[in-house]
Order: structure tokens, then C-alpha cells, then sequence
């Protein structure tokens, strides 16, 4: 009877446990829904303040908020590119902005090309004659891209720079596979297909190693030449080369090689810099020292909406890994994205079409989907332009084949024409401990793929002869739009990645420019006049809960971070690791073939903070 009672108890206290928990949350939901939405009204003469706690991305998720609650982090605040760009530019013109405010401190980056527009954007305030402002205390690539078009560059006492370049290393685990006994069996086309190297060999294949290097030198030149021009009296590239030695000869003082290399032109406190700042803009005097009036980016672009009305050329962005199902956004499900195309066909107002891709790629069959959908307006006689970003890889490329016309930037990464498959098979990791697989079959298929005891020759043909098949078909794909042989096509593909002007060369890419002039060139094919158009974006609306969930989860304005360079760089690391986990949980999960360029994924921003994963390699790595 005690023992009874005493579960009782425990139940009632669990029980109780519950129903705090889902009044706080309830509380806490009705919270960020009077306080999470941007504030038009809150508009003031003063400065823009654009500050950056996070992402630059062309489509935000939606905060997951069970993800949150069990890695116990918020994810990253996550900015649309087009947002900041129309919020800079709207700027620009406005009296009421005495001055562009960049608080960087809490940046964690952008794609190459996301940075070079909004700091192209930033570039035409600053030739009307709007000062533009600098402040971190670590400047990085992306950040210094932005902050390098400023009249000042400010930077921290505690501070420095620190300009890293593409690459980095990625993770092998064929040895991990063997001392496990796990069978992985590869089936690929394609001699620079290097996204499944790691499960078969234990280092990078001389082929991949050529091809990514071909890749990232131009895109780290272009990223020098950027800031070059637009900050010549900067000293980067000899510093980038060696920083070692111009920290040594500063005697281990960032700030120092900053100031001598004239990366930036003052060294102040957040405090000093708000109350030189607060000159122009007017000082806050309500909120303390270093405050100055301002108005805050997100009430900003909800005071400046995107032109609407007339005709309309649609917007669809491919964005993120593309997948199977209703994934998204900021993911690419194939589902969702096919609905979405297919509403906007019945639109009157719709005259052409721009599709958007900053994606690696990802399942060959959702690829194909989103690729049939977007011929559906073409079959309409509607115009259709592929605009790429910092990435349109693979099956991100599979879906390009859909345009009349190809716009990407000399950074945006592309190509990586493959395909692959990867599964496992447990069989001598069985053997191992006694455990063995039998039984009968009736045809060669019987139990087949067989987890427990292998794959045998008959599964082995069926699935590389898909593998070649929908290669062939990519090839074919890709000849039928660029007007070239499947032969032709075969000697740019084999998997390999291009840089944006190596592809525009090879006839992958028609020509340079940005998202707002593939959706002048799509007004022009739809023979629309200059002025009698709108871009008409097609979204996903988060649901009202979602929508709390996003302010309840959201860092405020004035949550602290860690700063200083080493805070940057642990965050660097973190980042990376959540990008091997996650890239391993949706590859070894990933169901079908696979048109995903895993390589290009470390190019984009890390998104949200590590978390974990149950793929099965996953597992192996704890077991170390």
C-alpha cells in the first residue's frame, strides 16, 4: 500500500509538473504575440540601425521550438537578404535617415554573393551622400564585406579582425567503417561526385581536392577585388596570407594590426562609438550613454513594403536542402514548393516567373518535381528566369534546367552535375558477436536491400543502373537547355563544381546580375513596361502558432553575446560541427537518389546552433 502511495504521488507531482509547464508556455506564447511583430509606427528620425544578430539568408525558417527546447539554444536570427537590401535602398532616399548604422557585433555571416548585394546596396547610399557607420568587435568576411563600405569603420578595444577564406576540412570515416565492421555501399556517377568520398576512402581524392581549389580561388579573388574597390586603402591580402606574422610583430595586439593595415579607422567602446554616432543621428538621452535615436530594421521593413499591384512576375526561392515532402521554409520540399508554383498559375496578374535557387541540391526525385512544375508555365508560353545565389549546385542546377535564361554572380557556386546513393548494411558488424543472417528466398529480390545480411549482386546492378540512369537523364536535362550534346555536357559534369564565371564561360550560366535584374529581364520577355510591374513572391505563411513560437524564441534586441575573437572562433567551430552532424543525419537518411552537392553546403551560413542527430553514423561517432 505504501509503494502505491508513493507512485501516486509521483504521478501527481509529474502531473503537476505538466500543467505548469503548458501554463508557462501559454503565457509565454501570448507574450511574443503582442510583442514579436515589427512596429511601422515606431518609424524616427535618426539613424537605420542594421543590426545583425545572426544570418543573412534568402528564405528564414520557421523556429522549430522542440529543437530549441532540447538542445537548449535559440536558433540563430536568420535576415532575407532581399529585406536588408530593400531597407538599405529605401534608406537611401528618406530625409528622415541621417545616417546607416551597422552593429555587427552580433553578425555570424552570409553567402558570398548575399554579402556583395546587401553591400552593394550599401554602396549606393553611400554614393547619395548617406553616411554609413561601422561597429564590431570582430570583423570577419562577411561582416568587413558590408562594414568596408563605410565612411568609418569602428572597432572594439578588445577586439581585431580575422579573414579566413573559403575551405576547410571535412570528416572521413571509412576507418570509422571498418573497425565497426559497417558496410557502406556507394553507388555513384561522376569522377568529382566527392560527397560520398568519406564513406569509402580516408582522405580527399586528388580529382576533389583539384576541383574545389579551382572553385575557391576565384570566389576568394573576387572576394579581395571587392574589397579592394570598395576600401583601397586596406592592407587584406598580405595579412590574410600570413596573420600570424603580423600578429607576432603587433605583439599579439589584433587591434594594432587593424589600426596599422587600416582595416578600420577608429578603435572605441559600443558607448564611445553610440555617443559619436548620436552627432548626427541625435543623441537618446532616455536610454543612457552611447544611445542615439533610431529606428530599428525590422520596423523599418515593415514601414517600407515591396511594391505591389499590376502585373506581376512571380518570385518562387529554392532554398536549402531540397527533400522529399512539405519540408520548409528555408528547406526545399519538394511537395510544397509544387503547390506553390501551381497556385501561382492561376493568378491573372502573373506574366513571368524568376526562381530563386541558393540550394546544394539534395533528392534527385523532389529535384525532378519542382522542375516539372516550373515547366508548366513554360508549356503556358509564361517566361521563366533562374536567378542564382550563393549556390545552385546539383539538383539546385537539375531545377535550373527549367529557365529560358540563366543569371548567376562570379561567386555563386554551381555545376556538381551527379548523382549517388548511399546505403548500409550491418552484416560483418553481426558477424562480429556471433550474429548471423539466413533464409529463404524465392526471387534474387527476396529481403532485398538486406540491412542485416548484405546486399547481394542483383540489388547492387539494380541500383547503380538507376544511379546511371538518371545521370543520363541529367546530362540530357542539361544539353536540352544549354543547347549542347549529352557528350559535351559529360566532359563539364562528372559531378564537379564551377565557380560562377568558370560556368558562365562554359555556357552552365547566360550572364551576370542580381535577383533584381533577372526580374527586369523576366518583365522584358513578358514585354512589360519599365514602371508597370511587380515582383509578386511566392510563400509559405507560418501558421499563428508558428508565428509565437518565432517571437517567443527570438533574441531580443539586447541579448548579450559572447565577443572578442575567440568567442568567434568558438562559435566558428560549433557551427561546424552542427554542420557535419546535420549533413550526415540527411544523408544517411536521405531515402532515394541523390543530386546534392554535400561540399557546397559548408559555403552557406551555418543556419541554427549544433544539434543532435540519430543517423546511424552519428551513433558510431558517440561510441568513440
Amino acid at each position: 500500500m505504501n509503494f502505491v502511495k508513493r507512485a501516486w504521488k509521483v504521478l501527481v507531482a509529474i502531473k503537476d509538473g505538466l500543467v505548469l509547464i503548458a501554463i508557462l508556455l501559454f503565457f509565454g506564447l501570448i507574450l511574443a504575440a503582442l510583442s514579436w511583430r515589427p512596429n511601422p509606427s515606431a518609424v524616427t528620425e535618426g539613424a537605420l540601425l542594421v543590426k545583425l544578430d545572426g544570418v543573412i539568408v534568402e528564405e528564414p525558417e520557421v523556429a522549430d521550438p522542440f529543437n530549441a527546447l532540447l538542445s537548449g539554444q535559440a536558433p540563430l536570427k536568420q535576415y532575407r537578404e532581399r529585406d536588408v537590401i530593400r531597407a538599405i535602398d529605401t534608406a537611401a532616399d528618406d530625409k528622415r535617415v541621417k545616417v546607416i548604422v551597422l552593429d555587427l557585433d552580433g553578425f555570424m555571416g552570409a553567402g558570398q554573393v548575399s554579402a556583395e548585394q546587401v553591400g552593394e546596396a550599401l554602396g549606393r547610399a553611400k554614393a547619395k551622400g548617406k553616411p554609413i557607420y561601422s561597429f564590431a568587435t570582430v570583423y570577419s568576411d562577411s561582416s568587413y564585406r558590408l562594414a568596408a563600405h563605410a565612411n568609418e569603420i569602428w572597432l572594439d578595444p578588445m577586439g581585431g579582425a580575422a579573414f579566413t577564406g573559403p575551405g576547410g576540412t571535412r570528416l572521413y570515416f571509412k576507418d570509422l567503417l571498418d573497425r565497426f565492421k559497417v558496410t557502406a555501399h556507394v553507388y555513384r556517377v561522376g569522377t568529382f561526385k566527392s560527397a560520398v568520398e568519406p564513406y569509402f576512402r580516408s582522405d580527399q581524392s586528388p580529382e576533389a581536392e583539384a576541383a574545389l581549389l579551382a572553385v575557391y580561388e576565384p570566389v576568394w579573388a573576387n572576394w579581395l577585388d571587392g574589397i579592394k574597390k570598395t576600401r583601397p586603402q586596406a592592407d587584406i591580402a598580405s595579412y590574410s596570407a600570413d596573420p600570424a606574422a603580423a600578429v607576432t610583430a603587433a605583439r599579439g595586439d589584433l587591434v594594432k594590426v587593424a589600426v596599422d593595415r587600416k582595416i578600420v579607422d577608429k578603435v572605441g567602446t559600443k558607448t564611445d562609438f553610440g555617443s559619436h554616432v548620436a552627432k548626427l543621428a541625435g543623441a537618446d538621452e532616455k536610454k543612457g550613454p552611447g544611445a542615439f535615436k533610431h529606428t530599428k530594421l525590422a520596423d523599418w521593413v515593415s514601414a517600407n513594403p515591396a511594391k505591389s499591384g499590376g502585373d506581376e512576375i512571380g518570385v518562387i526561392t529554392i532554398a536549402g536542402t531540397i527533400v522529399d515532402g512539405d519540408a520548409g521554409p528555408g528547406t526545399a520540399g519538394g511537395d510544397r514548393i509544387e503547390k506553390l508554383l501551381h497556385d501561382g498559375l492561376q493568378r491573372d496578374s502573373l506574366k513571368a516567373l524568376v526562381v530563386r535557387v541558393d540550394s546544394p541540391g539534395g533528392s534527385a526525385f523532389a529535384s525532378e518535381q519542382i522542375r516539372l512544375a516550373i515547366e508548366q508555365y513554360r508549356a503556358k508560353k509564361i517566361p521563366v528566369v533562374i536567378s542564382m545565389s550563393n549556390v545552385a549546385a546539383s539538383g539546385g542546377y537539375w531545377v535550373a534546367t527549367a529557365g529560358d535564361t540563366i543569371f548567376a554572380e562570379p561567386s555563386t557556386i554551381t555545376g556538381s552535375i551527379g548523382i549517388f546513393a548511399v546505403l548500409p548494411s550491418f552484416e560483418r558488424a553481426l558477424a562480429e558477436y556471433g550474429i548471423n543472417a539466413d533464409g529463404v528466398a524465392t526471387t534474387p529480390l527476396s529481403g532485398q536491400p538486406d540491412l542485416f545480411g548484405g546486399l547481394n549482386p542483383s540489388v547492387d546492378v539494380m541500383i547503380q543502373g538507376t544511379i546511371e540512369r538518371d545521370y543520363g537523364r541529367f546530362l540530357s536535362l542539361v544539353g536540352k537547355a544549354r543547347g549542347m550534346s549529352s557528350a559535351d555536357v559529360d566532359k563539364i559534369a562528372q559531378g564537379r563544381v564551377w565557380d560562377g564565371g568558370t560556368a558562365r564561360q562554359i555556357k552552365l550560366v547566360d550572364q551576370f546580375g542580381s535577383l533584381k535584374e533577372a526580374v527586369a529581364e523576366a518583365a522584358k520577355r513578358a514585354k512589360l513596361k519599365d514602371d508597370g510591374y511587380s515582383a509578386y513572391y511566392f510563400e509559405t505563411k507560418p501558421s499563428a502558432f508558428e508565428q509565437f513560437v518565432a517571437g517567443l524564441f527570438a533574441p531580443s534586441e539586447e541579448t548579450q553575446q559572447a565577443r572578442g575573437l575567440v568567442a568567434y572562433f568558438a562559435w566558428k567551430q560549433q557551427a561546424a560541427l552542427g554542420q557535419v552532424l546535420g549533413d550526415i543525419n540527411l544523408l544517411m537518411g536521405a531515402k532515394g537518389a541523390q543530386a546534392w552537392c554535400l561540399e557546397c553546403s559548408g559555403t552557406l551560413p551555418a543556419k541554427v546552433a549544433p544539434a543532435t542527430t540519430s543517423g546511424w553514423l552519428t551513433r558510431l561517432l558517440a561510441l568513440q
